[in-house]
């Protein structure tokens, strides 16, 4: 499941009628924080798209158990991960005002929360089709019994929590095909590689705070430098990723064109990271936050070009 941002500081309860916080309010915004709101509005658009781009039709029922099944799956996945790192969460300053670490909830009820979530959403995803619910479970447990852990261990977390991460996709495509093939596979490519130049970018301007809590990320296990070289190569080779749904039938040569477009305009911004210009620590800071913002348009132009692009064939 893609991985996260923190919780704004707006998350303060909200004052009830005594000038004191409602505590159904206070609880009920303290549980959609644990489900990282901002990654599963990722999760959402990608599991459409892969819905949506996925040969032959799906009836209602199907697509409402399919969409809400990924969303509670990775719900489930996101609560679960930050009751495993609250001790985590209470040394870095972006996640210090989550539910748990801040002390507005206990970690039984987190726990809770997230195992009923997973219980709820993966028999959803089953009743679409047996396979798109073993690709829920994997990537729930996955995602939380092996990437979460792994964080404290090997910078190469990120690429193995980078497959449950790419999930979403598939399952919104199996939802539709029952099976897995070029197509699918393709996108689960697409989305796997898109997110280690993100989270290496956000483990650059946010390198204080993971070293603090004793995260073994990108940035702190390896140098600025080397974590800069591997934005710019990861991000070239998506570049030419970005292109090949042209050769799988899922879209014509416009889309090529605006790919190759999207990705040589990404990988330009990449690659300012080796310049010497980098050295600087307040221009490597800006940089990093540049790459971070601009993969995020990259990932929502490159699936608004691909939907459109397989709507025109």
């Amino acid at each position: 499941m893609v991985t996260s941002n923190s919780v704004a500081a707006s998350d303060a309860p909200r004052p009830g009628r005594a000038g004191h916080p409602d505590p159904f309010f206070a609880t009920a915004r303290d549980l959609v924080a644990l489900t990282k709101p901002r990654v599963t509005t990722i999760v959402l658009v990608t599991g459409g798209a892969g819905m949506a781009l996925a040969p032959g039709s799906i009836g209602w029922a199907r697509l409402v158990l399919a969409m809400v099944g990924t969303v509670l799956v990775v719900s489930a996945a996101n609560a679960l991960n930050m009751w495993w790192e609250r001790d985590v969460d209470g040394l870095m300053a972006r996640t210090a005002n989550r539910p748990l670490p801040a002390g507005r909830m206990g970690e039984k009820a987190a726990l809770l929360f997230g195992v009923a979530l997973g219980l709820v959403s993966v028999p959803m995803l089953f009743a679409v089709n047996a396979l798109t619910g073993w690709l829920g479970l994997f990537a729930l447990v996955s995602y939380v019994a092996v990437y979460t852990p792994l964080k404290r261990v090997t910078p190469r977390a990120l690429e193995i929590g980078a497959v449950p991460g790419a999930i979403p996709p598939l399952l919104g495509w199996t939802a539709v095909t029952g099976r897995l093939d070029a197509g699918g596979l393709v996108l689960f490519a697409l989305l796997l590689l898109w997110q280690i130049p993100h989270f290496i970018a956000i483990s650059l301007f946010r390198a204080e705070d993971y070293a603090r809590a004793g995260l073994k990320v990108h940035a702190v296990a390896h140098g600025e430098h080397t974590a800069r070289v591997h934005i710019a190569v990861t991000t070239a080779i998506l570049a030419a990723l970005g292109v090949t749904p042209v050769f799988f039938g899922m879209a014509g040569w416009g889309y090529g064109a605006l790919a190759a477009l999207f990705g040589a305009a990404f990988a330009v911004v990449a690659f300012r990271g080796l310049s010497s210009a980098m050295n600087e620590p307040q221009r490597r800071l800006g940089w990093a936050r540049q790459v971070f913002g601009y993969s995020i348009v990259y990932l929502l132009l490159i699936l608004a070009a691909l939907l459109v692009g397989n709507a025109l064939l």
